[in-house]
C-alpha cells in the first residue's frame, strides 16, 4: 500500500476506482485500521462513479506512531482530566485534509463510522470548503448525555490489551460479538479472518488508548454542528450498544438539514447484509452535491 507524509506524520492509505471520479474518503473507527473498510463495500462504492480513499488514521495501522507522547490515561480522561491527550480529533482531521492535498484533491465526499464520524464531523467543521457531502454511521456529537454505552460494551471497550496474538483474535472475535449487530447473522468466520489480518498486520493497543483520550479531549461539537451547510446523512443502528442510538439522534438534530437513517437489527458494525443499503444511501447523499448517480 502507498503512503504520503502530511501534517507532519506518514499516513497510510490505499485507493479504489478511478483518480478522475469525485473522491470518497472513507474514516474508521477507534483502533481500526482501513482494511476495516470491506473491500466489497468499496469496490461497489467505485463502481457507483467514485474514487475512493480509505487510510489508517494516526497511531493505528502503518501511520505514525506516538509512542513518545504522554502515557495515555484513559480512566483520567473520563473524569474530565485530559492533561494526557497526545492530539485531539482536529489533529486526525488535518491528517485526512492533509491527505487530500497529497492526492491533489480539492475537496471530496466524506464517510466516518464511529471515531471516523466524529473525525468527519470535525473536518466539515473545521475545513468546511474540503467538503462535498458528509455521512456520520454510528457515531455522535462528543456531548456526555447521548450515545451512553451499555454497562457490557463499556466493559469491553475498556478491557486490558491481549498479551499473545491468539488472546488478542479471541477477544476481537467476542467484542464483535457484544457489540454487533443482533439483527443480522454473526459470520464468525470473516470476523475472525479480519481479526487475524488486523492483528498481523499492526497490534498496538497503547495507539487505540491514546485515540480514546483523544476523543475524550475534544469535547461537544453540538453547537458548532449547528453551522455546517452541508448534504449530511446519519446512520445508525437501533440496537447499537457501544455508541447507542441517541447519538445518531443528536447528531442529525445537531446539523440543519440532516437525514436520519435508523437500521433497525444493526449494531456498532457494519454487516455485509447492509452493504448495499449503505452504497446506496451514501450515493444519494453524495449526489445532493452533484455527485454521479450510476445506478
Amino acid at each position: 500500500m502507498p503512503s504520503t507524509t502530511t501534517n507532519g506524520i506518514t499516513i497510510e492509505y490505499e485507493t479504489t476506482g478511478d483518480p478522475a471520479d469525485p473522491a470518497l474518503l472513507l474514516v474508521m473507527g477507534l483502533g481500526a485500521q482501513l482494511i476495516a473498510w470491506p473491500i466489497e463495500l468499496r469496490d461497489a462504492l467505485a463502481a457507483r462513479g467514485y474514487f475512493v480513499i480509505a487510510h489508517d488514521n494516526r497511531d493505528v495501522g502503518r501511520s505514525t506512531k506516538f509512542d513518545d507522547g504522554p502515557r495515555p490515561d484513559v480512566a483520567a480522561a473520563f473524569t474530565g482530566d485530559f492533561s494526557s491527550a497526545a492530539y485531539t480529533l482536529s489533529d486526525m482531521a488535518a491528517d485526512a485534509v492533509g491527505l487530500l492535498d497529497a492526492l491533489g484533491i480539492d475537496a471530496a465526499h466524506i464517510v466516518g463510522a464511529s471515531m471516523g464520524g466524529m473525525i468527519v464531523q470535525t473536518m466539515a467543521i473545521e475545513h468546511p470548503d474540503r467538503v462535498l457531502s458528509l455521512c456520520s454511521i454510528m457515531s455522535m456529537t462528543g456531548a456526555d448525555d447521548v450515545g451512553t454505552p451499555s454497562a457490557e460494551a463499556l466493559q469491553v471497550l475498556l478491557k486490558p490489551p491481549a498479551s499473545t496474538r491468539e488472546e488478542a483474535i479471541a477477544n476481537s472475535v467476542e467484542a464483535s460479538r457484544v457489540v454487533g449487530s443482533a439483527g443480522f447473522p454473526f459470520d464468525e468466520p470473516r470476523i475472525r479472518q479480519r481479526a487475524e489480518a488486523s492483528y498481523d498486520r499492526c497490534f498496538h493497543p497503547r495507539g487505540i488508548a491514546r485515540q480514546l483520550v483523544a476523543i475524550r479531549a475534544s469535547g461537544d461539537r453540538t453547537e458548532k454542528l449547528g453551522q455546517l451547510d452541508v448534504p449530511t446523512l446519519v446512520v445508525h443502528g437501533d440496537i447499537d450498544p457501544l455508541v447507542t442510538l441517541s447519538g445518531g439522534e443528536a447528531t442529525a438534530k445537531a446539523i440543519p438539514g440532516a437525514d436520519l437513517m435508523v437500521i433497525e437489527g444493526m449494531g456498532h458494525d457494519l454487516p455485509e447484509a447492509l452493504w448495499p443499503r449503505l452504497v446506496d444511501a451514501i450515493a444519494a447523499n453524495a449526489a445532493k452535491a452533484g455527485a454521479p448517480t450510476i445506478p
